[in-house]
């Protein structure tokens, strides 16, 4: 199953995000694969700060119980001061609706 999503990041902000996840904490890489993520990429559109996810998912329970782990909690504040954030500092996230594909 393919999932796209968008978020905001701060003005200025792409080093640091970038740095941020090079490299990705262990431990977080560890959950996301344990719980069916694979091929997951972020594209950023400078001229905005839009970044663009994707990542292939095995279902969206799996993809959900991720926001339930410690790791991914102190993930979304580790990274809430570069980005918006909801009040439980997970980021503001947009699901895009696939509307066509080539295999």
């Amino acid at each position: 199953m393919r999932k796209a999503f968008k978020m905001k990041l701060y003005s200025n902000e792409k080093e640091e995000y970038i740095k941020r996840h090079n490299p990705i904490w262990q431990e977080l890489q560890e959950v996301l694969t344990s719980h069916g993520v694979s091929n997951y990429s972020l594209f950023l559109d400078e001229e905005t700060n839009i970044l663009f996810g994707y990542a292939e998912i095995e279902n969206e329970q799996k993809w959900h119980q991720i926001a339930e782990t410690e790791i991914c909690k102190k993930w979304w504040k580790h990274m809430s001061d570069i980005m918006k954030t909801n009040p439980d500092n997970s980021p503001k996230s947009i699901n895009l609706e696939e509307v066509f594909h080539i295999n």
